[in-house]
């Protein structure tokens, strides 16, 4: 259990959140999905730009006054020069957010868990880098769906090559909830179609971003080149609800993305094919438990979550039997579970490198920014194919 492997090492680990006060979404879900690992607790905060906001947050989840903050800075400097400061912080502003607040913390020497996108430019995400590297500190980026305990199923048999080598990668996010102008009523609708808070991007930089992640998570493949074609459906709107983009791979083979705010029925509907020369793959993020595996020749077979035929490197990210749903906080879990084995590896005197944990790292992060930057640029030029 990782519980006992971190608790073993260095005690429970304590961390730090910015953002995910009244009316956040993410904020719980990754204090829920640390829970879950039993391995961290919370000590200090800053929930909320409103100081009321905040302290209330901060005493409904039992801190003491002193260590909910008015902002990062204070939070950063106050923690960072405690004797019991935390082991790492957590990130989940607005997209605008991400930087100065991961900048803060890293040069305080704190490893950080940044929501996604990593930052609102490529520049940005390179000085980060730089600065973890410098200090010493872990950077992870919320790449949630790559916690599913299929999408590293599906990793490891494109691995075998059970499929085979990759032609072809087909690849969706639609949803709905933008199709209706909700900016006034909805908290998430009206910062993340505002460019001072989400940057240049919205759907591309909301959902497109997680296509990337999964399709690079799942295969390995790097993009080479891409033609995009962005739309800003909604009256008076500037960023992007709608995206198609064509693809070229490092290993010659050919993609489609697609990802959608405003597409009628669809709520969260990620799904990713991909097509090789043995066979293929299909996992949807709605039926995260499953995974459909088809050989050349042979009917689909559909592999569930929890069996014996799973990957024995795999099985030990299932949390429950087969048959018991498992879904976002479960892999939220796996990623967080992951990355505090690093940080307890690290707190122990130990090297640890980019990658050699299973959670998204700054590498993924980076590349995530450089494809929404390719995108907008694509499309800003006429939708015109851009080498990364």
């Amino acid at each position: 259990m990782i519980e006992a492997s971190i608790s073993k090492k260095t005690g429970r680990l304590t961390y730090g959140m910015v953002g995910g006060g009244p009316g956040s979404f993410i904020g719980s879900v990754h204090r829920a999905a640390i829970r879950m690992g039993g391995d961290a607790r919370l000590v200090c905060g800053c929930f909320s730009q409103n100081y009321e906001k905040s302290l209330e947050t901060g005493r409904m989840l039992n801190l003491s006054d002193d260590r909910i903050y008015k902002n990062y800075e204070e939070m950063a400097k106050g923690e960072g020069a405690r004797p019991d400061r935390p082991d790492f912080m957590v990130v989940t502003l607005p997209n605008v957010g991400h930087f100065d607040a991961c900048r803060a913390f890293l040069e305080q020497g704190f490893s950080v868990m940044c929501e996604k996108p990593f930052t609102c430019s490529l520049e940005e995400a390179l000085e980060l880098e730089r600065l973890a590297k410098e200090k010493g500190c872990l950077l992870g980026v919320s790449y949630v769906y790559t916690g599913h305990v299929m999408v590293k199923e599906a990793r490891e048999l494109i691995r075998d090559g059970v499929i085979g080598d990759i032609r072809v990668v087909i690849a969706e996010y639609p949803q709905e909830w933008l199709m209706d102008l909700v900016e006034s009523e909805s908290k998430q609708a009206s910062w993340r179609t505002d460019p001072a808070r989400s940057g240049i991007s919205n759907c591309v930089g909301d959902i497109g971003s997680h296509i990337e992640n999964l399709v690079a998570y799942m295969t390995g493949l790097k993009i080479t080149q891409l033609c995009a074609n962005l739309d800003v459906i909604g009256e008076g709107r500037s960023l992007d609800t709608n995206a198609e983009i064509l693809l070229r791979f490092s290993n010659g083979a050919s993609g489609c993305y697609w990802c959608s705010q405003v597409a009628a029925g669809y709520d969260n509907a990620l799904k990713v094919r991909i097509f090789g020369t043995k066979g293929a793959i299909e996992f949807e993020q709605e039926r995260s438990n499953y995974l459909t595996l088809t050989r050349k020749g042979e009917p689909p077979r559909l592999l569930s979550r929890g069996n014996g035929y799973i990957h024995e490197s795999v099985k030990s990210f299932s949390r429950l039997p087969s048959g018991h749903p498992e879904g976002y906080h479960e892999a939220l879990a796996n990623l967080y579970d992951q990355f505090l084995l690093a940080v307890s590896a690290q707190k122990t005197g130990e090297s640890v490198q980019d990658g050699q944990y299973d959670y998204p790292g700054v590498e993924m992060g980076i590349s995530g920014v450089r494809f929404i930057e390719k995108c907008v640029e694509s499309s800003s030029k006429g939708a015109v194919w851009v080498n990364l």
